[in-house]
């Protein structure tokens, strides 16, 4: 095996963490938007459908309309609603969904998120997967 003098190797590692770091903003990205469709697909899909069109295997069995996702932007005068879409989503501030039977995501999310991070940053995780719904759906526009 061959032998690599202390300064060598150091010229290894700063090559590769700087490779690392140049690549960090993509990868992060690729993550970004990978996280909330996947979020989107495991949370919302089931009712508002893959294409987010409201036409899930499950929305047949509601006693409500299930909304198409994918008009928010044309149907706000060509702005995505983010506050509002990151609100419904959470349901715990009485805004949007309630009155129908879309679930309250913010308390459905906030067990998993205490278990992963505590009192102090479930709520930052919650918002963190709300956000990143919120953002695909901004992605998926008409």
């Amino acid at each position: 095996m061959p032998q690599h003098s202390p300064k060598s190797t150091s010229h290894i590692a700063l090559g590769l963490l700087a490779a690392m770091l140049t690549a960090a903003p993509a990868i992060a990205q690729d993550d970004d938007d990978d996280t909330g469709r996947l979020e989107y697909m495991y949370s919302c899909s089931a009712c508002h459908g893959e294409s987010a069109r409201g036409d899930g295997p499950v929305a047949r069995y509601l006693n409500v309309d299930t909304p198409s996702l994918t008009n928010l932007t044309r149907e706000n005068e060509g702005e995505f609603p983010l506050y509002k879409v990151v609100q419904i989503i959470d349901g715990r501030s009485g805004v949007g969904a309630h009155g129908t039977i879309m679930p309250v995501w913010g308390a459905r999310f906030m067990p998993q998120a205490l278990a992963e991070g505590g009192h102090f940053r479930a709520e930052v995780i919650v918002r963190g997967r709300i956000l990143s719904i919120a953002h695909y759906l901004e992605t998926i526009q008409d």
